[in-house]
Parts: C-alpha cells; sequence; structure tokens
C-alpha cells in the first residue's frame, strides 16, 4: 500500500478553530460492483481548494479491506474538499475499460457537525457509480 503523504505547496499550517473544526478526520472507502468486493489498489488523492486551484493533500491506495485507513487522523478545517478515485487504471489492470477515468467526489467541510471523521463511500463499476457522504463520531 502506498502511505505518501505529499502537500504540492510546502507544510500546510493545521490550526484547530476555537470550535474544533480543525479536528477532522476523512475516512474513504471504494467498492466494486463488478466483483462485489473492495477495489483493493484503487489509486486514490485527497485535494483541497486553496485560493483558486486544487492543492494535494494526500495520495494513497485502496486497501484490501476498501478503505484509506491512514487520512482518519488528518487534522482537517473547513472548506471545499475532493476525493479523486482513478478509474480507469483500477479497471484497465482487470482487463476492462472505463468511461470514467477518474471520479471525483467534491464536498465541502463545514464543521456544524460534531463530528471526528467524515466518510466518502464510492460503489463503482465500468460505467456507473454512486457515492454516499456522511460523518461518524
Amino acid at each position: 500500500m502506498v502511505n505518501e503523504y505529499t502537500r504540492a505547496t510546502g507544510p500546510r499550517e493545521l490550526v484547530s478553530s476555537p470550535d474544533g473544526c480543525g479536528d477532522m478526520g476523512i475516512s474513504v472507502e471504494a467498492q466494486d460492483a463488478v466483483y462485489g468486493r473492495p477495489a483493493a489498489g484503487m489509486e486514490v488523492r485527497l485535494e483541497r481548494m486553496a485560493d483558486t486551484r486544487w492543492v494535494l493533500d494526500g495520495k494513497s491506495e485502496i486497501g484490501h479491506e476498501g478503505h484509506v485507513r491512514e487520512w482518519l487522523t488528518l487534522d482537517l478545517n473547513r472548506g471545499l474538499y475532493r476525493v479523486v478515485f482513478s478509474g480507469e487504471r483500477y479497471f484497465g489492470a482487470l482487463g476492462l475499460s472505463s468511461a470514467y477515468p477518474e471520479i471525483s467526489v467534491v464536498f465541502r467541510l463545514l464543521g456544524e457537525q460534531d463530528a471526528s471523521v467524515y466518510k466518502i463511500q464510492v460503489w463503482l463499476s465500468p460505467y456507473s457509480y454512486s457515492t454516499n457522504f456522511g460523518s461518524r463520531i
């Protein structure tokens, strides 16, 4: 599994706000709907909007259980984020063509919920996908 954690613009200052909104992590899950199993090995990126462009916060692979676990402890702040799943590369490795080269799930962390971890789930096949966004304490 790739455990690379990079910053495109150097270290980002992570400051917890007085209302605790800087204490949010993210759980990412991808399930292969064709084979009914986790999409193990699928590349995934976590990016955030900084000014007017996307900045890489993390890069990993979906693990054998279907999750990216190392982002659970990130100290995310309010803002606009996206998780990008590499569908074409994943399905290509299985010998299948894909209509979606990448699947981007764009979401906003508002910090209004008392959640410590936000959850992004994707169920995908070569020609369709479904997403779910939620939180857990």
